[in-house]
């Protein structure tokens, strides 16, 4: 393919891009296909010869399109949003186009620098203490991850380390087998499963300890487990604290967390992968306190600030432990710049070598939209739930099942879980709209979250409407059948009743 013909096809995927996104309110958000559909349409090999890109985009509309789930789509409520926006789509066009792998600051200068600009660029927006940039005089600073799941390994890994290293220190009769045998970390019931699956990985347990009856996670729950397991032998590491939890977007007690962790000097990593888009709103000043206090947090930016997938950012108050913890060097990765200036070589900040260029997806982002439109966005998706959770409430069939928060509302029809159950599955079965179930003391609610890049008030009434009818539909099946005999002997029964009642009016009339 020459530039002419690249040329061409790029100009229209742009346009492809265009008309999907233009028209996604068309689709079904959820497709209608069976397994293998997709796999039986390709071909079992490579094709021999090349084909021109107007075969590829065909396929691409006729073939892959309907096997998608339509994630951009204002009728995806499932799970947290994972936005885009037009300038982040040309960022990533233009991140592949230039096709830098940014390890060291040697391979690609402005690919590091600008990265280091954005993330205090973000830290400033979304008025996190000062010593989570690089501009500040001590060893924090920020760094783009390919999302929550790497930067809380990334936390999980560095704070057993820094245990293992002080262990030693403190109790040099243990060899290190026996202190990496007795870490455990903790986090709560209500938290994100990369979290447990980040202990797997880390080869060290996490106990996910019970929220309180608001299924927030408070200090003294911490202390209890920290003193118990102590007393047993154990040595704590980490405590992952959340902010916005997956569930009900739940807000954990940090400032009692951190007296805890300070105190018994165990790490304290925040994950506020939704809710730290909230961060940036005056209006949402309780959700930064305690932030101060914690040794590492992060954010994903493709949920709130309309940057596509990949892209979380990490703040760290004390870098070193990182780099600390991961230093492996090599002579190919050594320039003659190394150690010269405080400019990080990222690649000690993470779990892979190379890198990519996200911090241009970001600038370009940040620059088209401004900290207004960001903070606009924000503060749209807080109005559009808060509209959903005035249908929910003026419906004497629905409860809430927790307060609102940001842009998430969790609900339910009255009466027990097969309701609920049943509810979603007629939704599913329709493929209007998607949202996901989730479950707390027993009780299965519904997860209602705004998404896609552009939803509008029109987009929540069409929401409320699939599911009121759906509920209306179900309950009018429900008691049909309960008035319909449901076996030959109810139906036996039922004709002896009527039987008896018509001789028992005969005999009255004579």
């Amino acid at each position: 393919m020459d530039f002419d013909e690249f040329r061409e096809f790029g100009h229209a995927s742009i346009e492809f891009i265009i008309n999907y996104l233009s028209g996604i309110r068309e689709r079904d958000v959820l497709p209608s296909v069976a397994p293998y559909t997709v796999i039986n349409q390709l071909p079992k090999e490579i094709p021999e010869k090349p084909e021109h890109w107007r075969e590829v985009l065909k396929d691409l509309e006729s073939i892959i399109l309907p096997g998608l789930t339509h994630w951009q789509s204002p009728y995806f409520n499932a799970f947290y949003p994972s936005s885009s926006s037009a300038g982040s789509i040309v960022g990533e066009l233009l991140i592949a186009g230039i096709g830098v792998l940014g390890f060291s600051w040697i391979c690609s200068p402005a690919c590091t620098e600008l990265e280091v600009v954005v993330m205090d660029w973000l830290a400033k927006f979304l008025k996190l203490p000062e010593h989570f940039q690089h501009a500040s005089d001590g060893p924090g600073g920020g760094v783009i991850q390919g999302s929550a799941s790497e930067a809380v390994l990334v936390a999980v890994l560095a704070a057993r380390e820094q245990a293992v290293i002080s262990c030693k220190e403190t109790h040099p009769e243990l060899s290190e087998s026996e202190v990496r045998g007795k870490l455990i970390a903790y986090s709560s019931d209500q938290s994100n499963s990369c979290i447990e699956k980040a202990g797997v990985l880390a080869a060290m347990p996490i106990k996910l300890l019970p929220a309180d009856d608001d299924l927030i996670l408070r200090g003294n729950t911490l202390r209890k487990a920290i003193e118990d397991d102590v007393a047993a032998g154990l040595i704590p590491v980490i405590c992952i604290a959340t902010l916005g939890t997956t569930g009900t977007c739940a807000y954990d007690d940090i400032d009692s967390l951190a007296d805890v962790c300070q105190a018994l000097n165990v790490w304290l990593h925040v994950d506020a992968a939704y809710a730290g888009g909230g961060f940036a709103l005056e209006e949402c000043t309780e959700l930064r306190r305690g932030l101060d206090r914690v040794d590492s947090l992060n954010f994903n930016l493709h949920k709130f600030m309309l940057v596509n997938f990949d892209c979380s950012a990490m703040w760290l108050k004390d870098a070193n432990k990182v780099v600390d913890s991961f230093n492996v060097d090599r002579i190919y990765l050594k320039h003659k710049h190394e150690g010269q200036s405080q400019i990080p070589d990222f690649r000690h900040w993470q779990i892979p070598l190379g890198r990519r260029f996200r911090a241009l997806k970001v600038w370009i982002t940040f620059r088209t939209l401004g900290a207004e439109g960001l903070r606009s966005h924000v503060r749209k998706h807080i109005a559009l739930a808060q509209q959903f959770e005035a249908f929910v409430r003026n419906d004497s069939r629905f409860e809430m099942v927790a307060p609102q928060a940001l842009g998430l509302v969790c609900f339910r029809p009255r009466g027990d879980n097969e309701h609920t159950a049943q509810l979603l599955q007629r939704l599913m079965e329709r493929k209007k709209i998607y949202m996901v179930k989730a479950e707390h003391a027993g009780r299965q609610f519904l997860r209602f979250a705004v998404c896609g890049m552009d939803a509008k008030p029109s987009d929540i009434e069409f929401a409320w409407t699939e599911i009121e009818t759906q509920l209306t539909a179900l309950l009018a099946e429900k008691s049909l059948a309960a008035r319909k005999p449901s076996n030959v002997s109810e139906l036996t029964q039922h004709f002896q009743m009527h039987l008896a009642s018509d001789s028992g009016t005969h005999e009255k009339s004579q």
